[in-house]
C-alpha cells in the first residue's frame, strides 16, 4: 500500500464546505495549484475532476463505490461514481457553480486515502 504524500492527508483532514453560490469556481493558476496537491486526478475542461480507480474483479470496485458513497454523506458533497466490472471512476465538481471549489479537491484527497 503506497504512503500518501503530505499534500493529500492534508486535504483528507479537511471539511468539505457546503457552497451556497455566487462564489467563482477555481480557474488558472489557482485551479492548477489545487490539482497539482492530486496526482492521480485529471482536471477536465477546468470543470470538473475525475479519476478511474481499478480493481481485480467487480465486487472489490462495489465495495470501495460504497465506501465513496459513506463518505460523500459523511461531508455533504457527492460525487458522480460509475461502477463497472474492475473499475469505478469517479467524476466530482461543485454543481451549484458548475464548477470547481476547494471541496472539490477536499473531497478526492478523502476518496484517496479510502483507497489507500
Amino acid at each position: 500500500m503506497a504512503e500518501l504524500a503530505p499534500e493529500v492527508c492534508d486535504l483528507a483532514n479537511q471539511k468539505c464546505v457546503p457552497c451556497r453560490g455566487g462564489v467563482p469556481p477555481l480557474k488558472g493558476a489557482e485551479l492548477q495549484a489545487a490539482a497539482a496537491k492530486l496526482p492521480g486526478w485529471k482536471v477536465v475542461d477546468e470543470h470538473h475532476i475525475t479519476r478511474e480507480f481499478v480493481f481485480p474483479g467487480f465486487l472489490q470496485g462495489l465495495f470501495f463505490a460504497n465506501r465513496i458513497g459513506a463518505i460523500a454523506e459523511e461531508q455533504g458533497h457527492h460525487p458522480d461514481i460509475l461502477i463497472a466490472w474492475g473499475k469505478v471512476r469517479v467524476d466530482i465538481w461543485t454543481h451549484k457553480i458548475d464548477g470547481l471549489t476547494e471541496s472539490d479537491f477536499i473531497l478526492a484527497a478523502k476518496i484517496e486515502r479510502a483507497h489507500g
